[in-house]
């Protein structure tokens, strides 16, 4: 059984110079690292012009499809019932995007079939994590 999920989604530039109304993205989720998403960005989407990736709370994606979500540097929220708005907050700006919910659920449903929410924590080997870390120190 495969232990990363990759779901190519098209996202929606709301605010961007130039304009990119429609850019490819995707979403990433690795059971080695399961709490966590990826969405990523492919560089002539940026305005920095490399491949940018942002990582976040799969629980955050989640609850974004159903009320506004986060307070940090990624927000999540409904727009109507297709559509759900992502916000990246960075020093250099903030861009804006609109997702179909629909590619969300797609997306969700593969991770929850793979990881279970809830049960993320018996992907972890906290005893193999805290040898690395001492090792380390």
């Amino acid at each position: 059984m495969s232990t990363v999920i990759e779901q190519p989604v098209e996202a929606r530039l709301v605010a961007a110079a130039p304009r990119m109304p429609n850019i490819p993205a995707t979403l990433h989720y690795d059971r080695r690292d399961p709490f966590a998403v990826r969405m990523t960005f492919p560089a002539p989407a940026t305005l920095e012009g490399v491949e940018v990736c942002w990582t976040f709370a799969r629980e955050l994606l989640a609850a974004g499809l159903h009320d506004a979500e986060g307070h940090g540097d990624v927000r999540v929220r409904p727009y109507g019932y297709d559509r759900t708005v992502m916000e990246f907050h960075a020093p250099e700006g903030t861009a804006i995007v609109h997702v179909r919910s629909e590619e969300i659920r797609r997306f969700l449903r593969a991770t929850s079939d793979l990881v279970p929410a809830g049960l993320e924590h018996r992907q972890l080997d906290l005893d193999h994590e805290l040898a690395e870390l001492m090792r380390d120190a």
